[in-house]
């Protein structure tokens, strides 16, 4: 038996003796005030981030002219993609 027919009838048989599960469960949902402490808690608090605190430069040419002329270094931080819409 193949692996197409034997999914074919697990889907049947489940479906035949009401062994579906249901994707979303009322009872399970979120409520307002849960949603709130859940995202107070994720949600980085000041002093956690300070990278966001550097004023990062988007342009590697203005960079390097600003870098110059402060006397600094510069870190490239560099990715795949679009780093301005990896939020």
């Amino acid at each position: 038996m193949t692996f197409a027919r034997s999914m074919v009838l697990l889907s049947i048989f489940a479906t035949l003796f009401g062994l579906t599960i249901p994707l979303v469960r009322a009872e399970n949902e979120l409520t307002a005030e849960q949603f709130d402490r859940l995202r107070a808690l994720i949600k980085p608090h000041s002093g956690e981030d300070k990278w966001s605190e550097i004023p990062w430069a988007s342009q590697l040419w203005e960079a390097r002219n600003q870098a110059a002329a402060l006397g600094k270094p510069i870190l490239l931080w560099e990715m795949d993609g679009n780093p301005l819409g990896c939020g």
